[in-house]
Order: C-alpha cells, then structure tokens, then sequence
C-alpha cells in the first residue's frame, strides 16, 4: 500500500512550508491521542467567493488549504500515516451573503482526504460562510486528527 505522502507525489501535489502564524498562537495543540489545528487559509485565493472568485477557484483553495494542515500534521507527527482517523473539519468560506455552495467548496479538502486516506480520511464536516477572513484569504479550515503513538 502507498503512504499518503506517495499519494500525493502519484496526484502531482506537496505538502508546502508550515505558513507563519499571524496572531499569538500556535499552530496545533495536541492532547492525548488528538491533535487540534489553528485555522489554515491560502495565500493564493485571496476574495470572495461569489464575487471576486468562482467556486471552482473555491474548490482549489480548499485543496490547498488541507494541503497546509497537512503539512502541519507531518511536522508534529513526522508522517501522515500516523494519523488514525479524521474527526472533524470546520470550514469557513470567505463569500457573499448569496453565495450558498459553501459544501461544494469544502469538498475540495474532503476530496483530497478520500484520495490520500480512503474510508480513514472520511469525516464529520461544516462549512459555512463568512463575512470575512484574515487576510482576505478565501478560505479558512481547521481540523481534529486522532493519530497513534
């Protein structure tokens, strides 16, 4: 069987650079088996969805946004099969108030993890929409991970 990281090199993809933090926090709190993520935007989809960018350009920045957790998990854990199970995903869609395919474009982090993971990447889920996101990034996501020892 592959690992997720051999997964993602046969879909094209890498994990980026952990991104700086921009408050006082940090990036993961881990507790026990769980692993808690701070919020993860983009630095590539900067806008409104609805307005400034399409819901495809959604998808891609949910995309990217997992590929940031991702990459936070891999620095705390030092590889991802080590990751257990997927609990939960907030995902928080910088969009007008008329905008109403927050799902669709959460589904480009829940797809990813279904490619990358199989049945263990699946998860519970919000996505909801915002007003605004630091930054004007597109797209903000946090995440639980429970991962083995």
């Amino acid at each position: 069987m592959s690992t997720p990281e051999e997964k993602l090199t046969e879909l094209g993809l890498e994990l980026p650079e952990l991104r700086p933090a921009v408050g006082t926090y940090v990036s993961r709190v881990r507790t026990g088996n769980l692993i808690f993520t701070a919020g993860q935007g983009v630095d590539e989809y900067h806008g409104k969805l609805g307005r400034d960018l399409t819901t495809e350009e959604g998808y891609l920045a949910a995309q990217q946004s997992m590929l940031n957790l991702l990459a936070v998990i891999k620095d705390e854990m030092g590889e991802l099969s080590k990751i257990t199970k997927f609990v939960k995903l907030l995902v928080m869609v910088n969009s007008t108030e008329d905008f109403t395919e927050q799902p669709i474009v959460a589904n480009g982090a829940s797809d990813l993890l279904g490619k990358l993971f199989g049945d263990k990447g699946k998860h519970g889920r919000s996505a909801v929409g915002m007003a605004q996101l630091p930054n004007n990034t597109a797209i903000e996501i946090e995440m639980v991970v429970e991962v083995a020892d």
